[in-house]
């Protein structure tokens, strides 16, 4: 079966011209349907490129409800980026297929991927092969808890760099550097720098952007797509501030 590839087209031709894109994360289980509405109206307002949606832990029935709701409000793109097997719905664009190549669960690495593929192959889902790289940011993360490993220091670039270039080699067509939610120190500037020069597909961001002059820094440092995630739960206006620097 032959799958759309209208997303990955879209990132590869954004990273070939230059231009950045700006994706915001969406948990359905933090947020009440109440109050989606006023991010989804930022979002629609800003320009926002895609919708990620998921978590580490989705324990209620939300993620449906989370994205009739986006699609209801926009056409924006919805990409499932799932925390675990179990967060799959037909009703988003795509999917981030992870692989979680910082680390050595080997369930992280292939072992969940067995028992999402018959029914990532029988779906209308546009499947994004990726390599997801954990990056410590200062405190403890439910992600590092959930996936038994341990992230890349945030000061070895040198790992990042050749962790990076292994995925790449592997076949994988994204990559996604991530400090995980609430992550008190962003990915550095130095160490996107470092990753972005040494590979061919787009890199992603995010993890810890709280600023719009973060946003901005991550983009200028070479990160292809930002994600902002945990912060504009608190502060959707942020969602404006951090798409207006590099906005296309």
């Amino acid at each position: 079966m032959n799958k759309p590839t209208k997303i990955y087209e879209s990132l590869a031709a954004a990273k070939q011209n230059r231009q950045k894109k700006f994706a915001v994360l969406i948990d359905p289980d933090k947020l009440r349907l109440g109050s989606i509405n006023k991010i989804l109206d930022l979002a629609v307002a800003a320009k926002v490129d895609y919708f990620l949606i998921g978590g580490s832990l989705v324990v209620n029935n939300m993620l449906d409800d989370c994205l009739i709701a986006i699609k209801k409000a926009c056409n924006i793109p919805m990409i499932l980026f799932p925390g675990n097997s179990f967060q799959l719905s037909y009703r988003a664009d795509g999917i981030l297929f992870l692989s979680l190549i910082s680390g050595r669960n080997a369930d992280l690495l292939i072992g969940n991927h067995v028992l999402a593929a018959p029914y990532l192959k029988l779906s209308p889902l546009e499947v994004l092969p990726t390599g997801y790289m954990l990056v410590d940011g200062g405190r403890p993360t439910t992600v590092a808890y959930i996936s038994n490993t341990t992230p890349i220091p945030a000061m070895k670039d040198d790992i990042a760099l050749c962790t990076a270039i292994a995925g790449e080699m592997l076949g994988l067509k994204l990559m996604f550097m991530d400090a995980g939610s609430g992550a008190k120190n962003p990915v550095s500037e130095s160490m996107i720098e470092a990753v972005s020069s040494a590979i061919t597909i787009p890199l992603i961001v995010g993890g810890g952007i709280t600023t719009a002059e973060k946003a901005y820094a991550n983009v200028k440092a070479g990160a292809d797509v930002v994600v902002v995630g945990n912060a504009i739960e608190k502060d959707p206006q942020l969602l404006i501030e951090s798409r207006m620097p590099f906005i296309a």
